[in-house]
């Protein structure tokens, strides 16, 4: 429990799992782009900390931006994706990597593939830290998943609940009291 709240927070991965994972996805994607100079995108606000650690891992020279996307009023997802800030860089040509936190119905990835690849990039690779595969509407593979996750709503690691718990290192289902 955190002070000062009303919620029941349960864990579900803690920070070594998570740091774990991370470090495996990065060696994979140093593997893929090799001889490449990727740009990662990152998909604020939730992959913030995720985007961070992941580049860390790296080997390669990479690059990064970000785009700011809402689809969510608390809990629930509104249906509707909302462009907050558009990426500045050029990625025309360019391998694009975009990082989310988490997939669960598909709608905000859909949107991505869709605006990224107006832009004509030589690949985009979607790599996202959890996915919800019992929820998710998806026509089109995530190219690499750290953890598949059941349907609950979950916080920490830059989950958020209306802005809160994103600080926390592990990953928890969050409950109402």
């Amino acid at each position: 429990m955190i002070e000062g709240t009303d919620y029941r927070l349960t864990p579900l991965l803690s920070e070594d799992e998570i740091q774990e994972k991370i470090k495996k996805i990065g060696r994979n994607l140093s593997d893929r782009f090799k001889n490449e100079v990727p740009i990662f995108i990152g998909v604020l606000n939730g992959s913030f900390i995720f985007m961070a650690d992941l580049l860390r891992t790296m080997t390669i020279n990479c690059e990064m931006d970000f785009i700011k996307l809402n689809s969510y009023a608390g809990d629930k997802s509104s249906g509707t994706i909302r462009l907050l800030k558009d990426i500045s860089a050029d990625i025309t040509g360019r391998h694009v990597v975009v990082v989310e936190d988490i997939v669960d119905s598909g709608l905000t990835l859909r949107f991505l593939k869709e605006r990224l690849a107006g832009a004509m990039p030589r690949s985009i690779i979607f790599v996202s830290l959890l996915f919800k595969p019992d929820i998710a509407k998806l026509d089109f593979p995530i190219d690499i998943v750290g953890f598949e996750i059941p349907p609950d709503f979950v916080v920490g690691y830059g989950l958020d609940y209306d802005q809160k718990f994103r600080h926390l290192p592990a990953i928890y289902r969050f409950e109402g009291l």
